[in-house]
């Protein structure tokens, strides 16, 4: 009876070191990963988007380019007939 006493004791303090061993072992890990996810955001902020072109000539040429596409692409689908399309092309290019 006193062996088998002894062996329940020895078992305990085996599980109760596995306890503590393991409790400290998780409060690291849950504080690694915090400080890295709070390391990960600092540096992965959302940045603000860029400005767009200034208004120079070349802008406003692809601006204008990309308007007569358009035009363009409602004529050939049929939204546009051709006296429309005449009336805002003549529109885009006087500004």
């Amino acid at each position: 009876m006193a062996r088998r006493r002894g062996i329940v004791r020895s078992v305990a303090r085996t599980m109760g070191r596995t306890a503590a061993i393991a409790g400290t072992a998780t409060a690291v890990s849950g504080h690694v990963a915090r400080r890295q996810q709070q390391k990960f955001a600092k540096n992965h902020q959302p940045q603000a988007a860029p400005l767009p072109a200034p208004a120079g000539a070349g802008y406003v040429e692809e601006d204008m380019v990309g308007k007569l596409q358009h035009l363009a692409d409602l004529r050939s689908a049929g939204a546009l007939t051709d006296k429309e399309f005449a009336a805002a092309k003549t529109k885009v290019l006087r500004g």
